[in-house]
């Protein structure tokens, strides 16, 4: 074996080490890493030290082993510096894949909606009007609305909301009141997911899971599967939403 056959065996055992730490965010002592290594205490034990060195690693006030600041650092920056539709479009494909229709990432702006992302399957799929930049009225459309229960809590907020404007109205099934949007916003934000039932394109039906890329707790936007009624109808999608958002949180379900 050459030098650098041992550096790269070497470089493996360490980021071997380095994804078992990840498991433990709890902290593990050496014995345990060495026997979910299946290695020796010594072994193992000269990748900690390495990892410590770099400040991927660090042990607590119990001895037991945990990721180092620096690691969190640099993984924080690096996320934080990426696009949204960068992250995000691992969600899409895999989405897009499972359902054959076209899906979105959009964020709440005011009274519209932007799409940050978009994706079409390769065949078979329906022309909207949606494009990335473009906007939508957030009563209308499936990850408004979910966006928008997130943020109108009380049917007050809702009326200050619409204040003197007139909700438009794409298609005969839109939402045209403030009292029918604080409506679906209270069902939206029980069910936790928001629907679109040709509200925003006569014939096509959405459904709009929320995503969490900046936050655990407050979602930066919204993803969305859109398809043709007949093909795709809402119900199927209903139906589908617990798989649906394990794809999201990226523990998709058989």
């Amino acid at each position: 074996m050459t030098d650098l056959d041992s550096r790269l065996v070497g470089a493996d055992r360490v980021l071997a080490v380095l994804a078992e730490l990840a498991r433990h965010p709890e902290g593990i002592g050496l014995e345990d890493m060495a026997r979910a290594m299946a290695s020796p205490k010594p072994t193992v034990h000269r990748c900690l030290a390495a990892l410590r060195r770099a400040g991927f690693a660090a042990q607590d006030g119990y001895g037991r082993y945990v990721l180092g600041d620096e690691f969190l650092r640099l993984a924080f920056a690096h996320h934080e510096a990426r696009p949204d539709h960068v992250r995000v479009l691992p969600v899409l494909r895999a989405l897009c894949e499972r359902y054959g229709e076209t899906v979105h990432y959009a964020t709440l702006d005011g009274r519209s909606v932007v799409y940050r992302a978009k994706l079409d399957p390769p065949t078979g799929s329906v022309r909207l009007t949606s494009v990335i930049g473009g906007r939508n009225p957030a009563h209308t459309t499936a990850v408004g609305k979910l966006l928008l229960s997130g943020v109108l809590l009380t049917e007050e907020a809702v009326h200050e909301w619409v204040g003197d404007s007139e909700l438009g109205t794409p298609t005969t099934r839109s939402v045209a009141t403030a009292g029918q949007l604080w409506d679906e916003l209270r069902i939206t934000r029980e069910r936790g997911f928001g629907t679109d039932d040709q509200e925003n394109e006569p014939g096509v039906n959405c459904l709009a899971v929320p995503a969490y890329l900046t936050s655990p707790t407050v979602p930066s936007g919204a993803i969305s599967i859109s398809g043709l009624t007949y093909r795709t109808p809402i119900e199927k999608l209903v139906d589908d939403v617990p798989a649906i958002i394990a794809i999201v949180a990226g523990t998709e379900l058989p």
